[in-house]
């Protein structure tokens, strides 16, 4: 059978989600945590792979199995076998026909940014910093040239493997609270490093460097190597991952960060 998980974890002591030879993965440890609840090797999928640092609030992932379970076995118990920093919160059982990537059709990002003269301390893996005050209103400006289909050939790594750089941004909303500054970007998909290099951009603008209009041209450069550099991983949260009503998932959850509410129940 085809089982969905709904998944939360702190990215900062893994190598981020990808599986790697000697290295500390998020997916590595759940499926040993799954591995041993279904006494068989299980390999699973998810919605987006996520970096070194790179923080989750709602991942969703997939996997297959022979092993008749009750659903608890796969959130309590898999809970229990399983570092303290990642946490299954539901399990769904689905038809074969989906897929926890290919089914998605929006994926939301949320960035947090300590906009302060002082480094972070208590926050120093949850946030970003930024240690100039940046300019709101120039980083609203900027953003609103990334609003729909563009390639984003600026903004990818050189090691993204997507096929096309073609990706549509549906929102991004800039604010700030509590001393944070906060970033929501959702996108039918995401390319290798794209919304941190977006940020990089943001910050630049922010800071005065460089216009509003620069983001435009960037857009229009399709140049990766004129473009800002790539900001820190840390304040990166995958926070929501949307799909058709008719495969009754569970919405995004729900918790209070830094900045009060981050996550927005979703329907």
């Amino acid at each position: 059978m085809r089982l969905v998980l709904g998944v939360e974890y702190d990215g900062s002591s893994f190598c981020g989600w990808q599986i790697q030879p000697n290295a500390p993965t998020v997916q590595g440890e759940i499926e040993k945590g799954l591995g041993q609840i279904a006494a068989e090797p299980i390999r699973v999928f998810c919605a987006g792979r996520t970096d070194t640092g790179v923080h989750a609030a709602y991942q969703v992932v997939h996997f297959e199995t022979g092993s008749s379970r009750p659903l608890t076995a796969w959130v309590r118990g898999v809970n229990a076998l399983i570092s303290r920093d990642i946490s299954v919160l539901w399990a769904v059982e689905v038809c074969d026909e989906f897929h926890a990537r290919y089914s998605a059709r929006r994926r939301t990002y949320r960035y947090l940014l300590m906009n302060r003269d002082q480094r972070p301390g208590l926050l120093k893996d949850k946030v970003g910093w930024y240690h100039k005050t940046l300019n709101i209103d120039s980083m609203i400006s900027a953003a609103r040239f990334l609003l729909g289909r563009h390639d984003f050939s600026s903004f990818r790594s050189s090691e993204c493997q997507a096929k096309s750089p073609i990706r549509t941004v549906d929102s991004l909303a800039i604010k700030e609270d509590a001393g944070l500054i906060i970033f929501d970007i959702t996108a039918n998909a995401f390319l290798h490093h794209m919304v941190r290099n977006i940020i990089g951009a943001l910050v630049y603008i922010g800071a005065g460097k460089q216009g509003a209009g620069w983001m435009k041209e960037l857009l229009e450069a399709r140049d990766r190597n004129i473009a800002a550099p790539t900001f820190d991983p840390n304040g990166l949260y995958l926070t929501s991952v949307e799909y058709d009503a008719k495969w009754n998932l569970p919405g995004a959850s729900v918790f209070s960060g830094p900045s009060g509410r981050i996550i927005s129940t979703s329907t």
